[in-house]
């Protein structure tokens, strides 16, 4: 479609997809199929070659999945998008691709814990070395660049901790020292924050979570420039082939339509729930980017829309008292997703970032007191009275 739509809401439904080409079909079909065929055998010679457009085999491109792809370009304001199995398949196709054995890698003070693993095994098998570095002035990151330096690879806001990292300061000095600014845009999505146009290279999601919005998908993208996107699709994408299956693109299209409805909503009700937070004397700290109190308001004031539906904190206890506070919840399911219209919640030391080294979890800030709150998009006065009744309830 060469339409353009001056509203997000309304790129969400129709961008990526046009019903006149596919028989009038409202919803984007499934192509379910590997392979497709090939009129001549020439046709099919220029396809490999690349001196023709159109699909040959689905885990080099599919049409379903293409049209995601689309969607997601579109939103993120990047000229190509690629879908991938998982979120993880995505960083490791976009970071394996952007490194080669005895590089280096500068990373936000923390992260999620599967791509903290993926680093640490890059780090054991090819010497990519990386520096975890609080990215809060020029001086701390400029301190830590060598020679050897390819890529700035950065959460905000950071799983669990919800710090936010200014993307417009890390990203002029990356440049400056000609390093590829990578971003993982999962807690916020494209409806919150854009980072490709705060200065990033390639914008990473996890579209299991907000994106996908129902539980129901595990999925994953990249986005960025044509030219570098096309080098990841030719290279790790294609040959390692964490590629997205038809049926699960599908999923995650039908779930983006009510995107800005569902953000809009769970960032309403995250920001009602810190409050009520703030106020309870079991609760020691709260981390919320939307907070006016928080360390980091006027930088998510400044990149983001809101803050998101996601926060932490930290309760007057340790590990123990954390379990027992999870085990009187009612209705707020345990479970270590986020973005779910249910509202979810989990203790990062001892589930997600359970592979993260405790001296590692201690700098990164993630205690055995703090837990992850996903607000879902209930009615908050529900989510907030089971979490007062368990809060009450611990010892």
């Amino acid at each position: 479609m060469g339409k353009k739509f001056k509203h997000i809401e309304t790129e969400l439904i129709h961008k990526g997809y046009d019903s006149k080409e596919l028989l009038g079909s409202l919803t984007p079909p499934i192509f379910q199929t590997t392979t497709f065929t090939f009129e001549t055998a020439e046709q099919g010679a220029a396809r490999f070659a690349g001196e023709e457009e159109g699909h040959v085999y689905t885990r080099i491109s599919n049409p379903t999945v293409q049209v995601l792809e689309q969607k997601l370009a579109a939103l993120e304001k990047a000229e190509k998008g690629l879908a991938f199995a998982s979120g993880m398949a995505a960083i490791s196709a976009v970071l394996i691709a952007l490194t080669k054995a005895n590089d280096h890698i500068i990373c936000s003070s923390g992260l999620y814990g599967c791509t903290f693993g993926l680093l640490s095994m890059m780090d054991e098998k090819y010497n990519i070395q990386t520096d975890y570095v609080a990215m809060t002035d020029a001086k701390n990151i400029e301190d830590k660049i060598r020679p050897e330096t390819k890529v700035f690879y950065i959460e905000t806001p950071i799983n669990p901790t919800m710090e936010v990292i200014d993307l417009e300061l890390v990203s002029s000095i990356a440049k400056k020292h000609n390093i590829l600014v990578v971003v993982d845009n999962t807690f916020s999505t494209p409806y919150l924050q854009r980072p490709l146009e705060l200065g990033a290279d390639v914008v990473v999601h996890s579209a299991t979570k907000y994106l996908g919005g129902h539980g129901d998908v595990i999925a994953g993208i990249a986005a960025g420039k044509k030219e570098l996107m096309e080098q990841i699709a030719a290279t790790t994408q294609k040959d390692i082939g964490g590629i997205l299956s038809p049926f699960d693109a599908w999923l995650v299209i039908r779930g983006m339509k009510t995107l800005p409805l569902r953000m809009d909503k769970h960032s309403e009700n995250a920001l009602q729930i810190a409050e009520k937070l703030k106020q309870h004397p079991k609760v020691k700290h709260i981390f919320y980017p939307g907070d006016p109190d928080a360390g980091g308001y006027s930088i998510m004031k400044k990149q983001m829309k809101s803050g998101g539906g996601t926060l932490s904190f930290e309760i007057d206890g340790g590990k123990e008292e954390v379990q027992e506070f999870l085990n009187k919840l009612q209705f707020i399911k345990i479970a270590v997703s986020l973005g779910d219209t249910e509202t979810l919640i989990q203790h990062p030391a001892t589930m997600t970032h359970a592979v993260v080294p405790y001296e590692q979890r201690q700098k990164m800030g993630i205690t055995d007191a703090l837990i992850r709150l996903s607000v879902g998009i209930e009615a908050w006065q529900d989510i907030w009275e089971d979490l007062n009744q368990a809060l009450d309830r611990f010892k």
